[in-house]
């Protein structure tokens, strides 16, 4: 072996040991040479660096190593830059390309020819068992995604579950394939309501939803008394954040239809985000403040308490929600935020209603 070859094989030996497959490594190039130079006794007298540079240059061609630009360098002659990005290991296909044609009238393979390290056992085993569902796919019912990921999968969270399945979520886009169809949907997650005496499902154009628990019952009893503001055939419990995620049931629940829905929360920064995502989620569909009820609320500023300091301060909501309100009213909603203050729902209730009858 030639000396040039002796060095080429050492470094080559180096790099591939600290090479990954999926995310590039930085290395100290000083490092590098003082490894190769404990292995080798003669490597001054066989000219050693300028051979090691040689080296590197071809390493840096074939896109084994590339530079990293922050003009330090070894203090070497000629100078090689101190650092360089050691790339990702290039691997060799895995999978049978026999058996991949027969597979690509209904698959794109190009993602995993570029990425060999997802050419797995398990993940040919979803694709096969994908391109058997595919074959009768228009036969087949829709399910919800749960049932469909444990049929083709093994397990009912594979698409969704990114903690658990961390490669399963991008899956379907790895391989080329619309969710469509996999004939499957979301179902939305039901939610807690009430409608009111007398009324059947036919009968609901004004929907409340409330934030809070405390405050759903106490519209009850005020919807019953007919009290209430809007007078709605339905109250809704958002549960916090979660309405977010449910309010897609309601459609699925009640017929098509232009409903009135009104929106009462706290008066915070996280409800200002509920009731505006709401709004920008569901575009085709009436919802807004109640206002009615916030100024309710507005009467008990002085039982405000502090803002949950998890809560997300976004700017955009913020401005978007108090727009619905007057001059006079944004004054006050601008005081609470500037205090980082909040009115919760729960001043609302049977007793204090009464102000107003």
């Amino acid at each position: 072996m030639s000396t040039i070859d002796l060095i080429e094989t050492r470094v080559r030996g180096f790099i591939s040991d600290i090479q990954h497959p999926k995310q590039r490594k930085k290395i100290n190039i000083n490092d590098l040479e003082l490894q190769l130079r404990k292995l080798l006794d003669n490597y001054f007298e066989m000219n050693g660096y300028q051979l090691f540079y040689e080296v590197i240059g071809k390493l840096q061609e074939e896109g084994v190593l590339s530079l990293i630009q922050n003009k330090q360098y070894n203090g070497k002659s000629p100078a090689l830059p101190l650092y360089y990005w050691v790339n990702i290991k290039a691997q060799e296909m895995k999978w049978d390309r026999l058996k991949m044609m027969r597979l690509s009238d209904k698959f794109d393979f190009t993602y995993y020819e570029h990425h060999p390290e997802y050419q797995t056992e398990e993940e040919w085993e979803r694709i096969d068992n994908l391109y058997t569902f595919l074959q009768t796919a228009e036969e087949r019912e829709v399910v919800s995604v749960e049932e469909r990921s444990l049929e083709l999968f093994g397990h009912e969270k594979f698409l969704q579950d990114s903690d658990l399945y961390p490669e399963g979520k991008s899956f379907l886009n790895r391989i080329g394939i619309p969710k469509e169809q996999l004939k499957m949907v979301k179902h939305g997650e039901p939610f807690v309501f009430w409608m009111k005496q007398g009324k059947e499902i036919k009968d609901v154009q004004r929907v409340l939803i409330v934030e809070n628990l405390a405050f759903f019952h106490t519209s009850i009893k005020l919807l019953e008394a007919e009290v209430l503001d809007y007078e709605p055939e339905l109250i809704i419990y958002g549960e916090g954040m979660k309405i977010e995620r449910s309010f897609s049931f309601f459609f699925q629940m009640f017929p098509p239809k232009n409903y009135q829905i009104y929106y009462a929360g706290d008066l915070d920064a996280e409800s200002y985000g509920i009731v505006i995502r709401l709004m920008e989620k569901f575009p085709d569909t009436s919802i807004q403040p109640a206002l009615k009820i916030y100024r309710k609320m507005f009467e008990f500023i002085e039982q405000r308490n502090d803002q949950n300091i998890r809560q997300t301060q976004n700017m955009t909501y913020r401005d978007a929600f108090f727009q619905w309100f007057t001059e006079e009213e944004q004054q006050l909603l601008q005081q609470l935020w500037q205090e980082n203050k909040r009115i919760p729902q729960e001043v609302l209730t049977i007793e204090t209603w009464r102000r107003w009858l």
